[in-house]
């Protein structure tokens, strides 16, 4: 059975979504934004950082709050980080919750989220929804970011197709990300980033064939995965996922290819979060490739 209450819950107002297996808490005071995510008995695996902000050449605060947030790429200092302090609207869909941002003043775009749990499964559905309602046509890309709480590791999965005599694999770095970090671990399968950074910051994207992401904590693994279209025109050097920690938080992230939204158009991504408890997982490539045969993550 699929309930909605209304709760208050780090420091917000919140609708609580839940079943018997996974419960999530969305703001209502400001958002888009999900802010909380339990298993049965288990602490938040979100990140929830209070009082994090950037401000923009023009004077713009942005508040991170920690969670997880609908951006729309390339970043921008302006005309990404507007402000969403504002209250949200949030009404009942089939088996969920759909939560609408209002129209932002410097960009004309309307956020989305549709927000729905598959039956009595530790599964979740969201439908990122980015609308122009302005008066000319926009160039962007829909950005799904979700902020976990360190103490774990990112699993990032690589491309492995044969491809002979030509590359089958790029990865893209931010200017402050160092290839010798110790938190990075490269590996031909998978690429792991250790949360546990103590000063300074990493972020790498790459493009995903596979779809998805994980991110193990607390003998739980979080899994979010969106589709990957192999003709997509991907920001970033043609980044479909994109992983960035500080010592505060881990970020996985899903963008969608760059698109051109006339007045009135809309463009979604869809990312499926599961959650597997009870997984005890060292970053090492052969258990991990065991594990996710047995979870039928591929």
């Amino acid at each position: 059975m699929i309930k909605q209450t209304n709760e208050r819950y780090a420091e917000h107002e919140c609708v609580k979504l839940e079943n018997s297996s996974v419960a999530l808490w969305v703001t209502q005071d400001v958002g888009p934004r999900v802010i909380g995510l339990q298993l049965p008995g288990g602490g938040n695996l979100m990140a929830v950082i209070p009082g994090v902000a950037s401000t923009t050449p023009s004077g713009n605060v942005y508040q991170f709050r920690g969670g997880h947030r609908l951006w729309h790429a390339p970043e921008d200092p302006e005309r990404t980080y507007l402000p969403d302090d504002a209250p949200v609207a949030i009404t009942s869909i089939p088996n969920g919750i759909q939560v609408t941002q209002p129209v932002e003043a410097g960009s004309g775009i309307e956020k989305r989220m549709s927000i729905t749990l598959s039956g009595e499964s530790a599964q979740v559905i969201i439908d990122h929804t980015l609308t122009n309602r302005g008066l000319w046509p926009v160039e962007l890309a829909p950005w799904a970011i979700t902020q976990l709480k360190p103490g774990g590791f990112a699993i990032l999965p690589q491309a492995t197709a044969e491809t002979g005599l030509l590359p089958n694999r790029r990865l893209a770095f931010w200017p402050y990300a160092s290839i010798n970090s110790p938190h990075l671990q490269l590996g031909d399968r998978y690429i792991f980033v250790h949360a546990a950074m103590n000063d300074g910051k990493f972020k790498m994207g790459w493009a995903n064939p596979a779809g998805w992401l994980a991110y193990a904590v607390d003998d739980t693994l979080f899994v979010k995965r969106a589709a990957y279209q192999a003709d997509g025109d991907y920001y970033d050097f043609g980044s479909s996922s994109e992983c960035y920690c500080d010592p505060r938080i881990i970020e996985l992230e899903t963008l969608g290819p760059r698109t051109t939204l006339p007045p009135g158009g809309s463009v979604t991504l869809r990312e499926e979060w599961r959650l597997y408890p009870d997984v005890t997982l060292a970053a090492e490539e052969a258990a991990v490739a065991e594990l996710l045969a047995r979870l039928n993550i591929s």
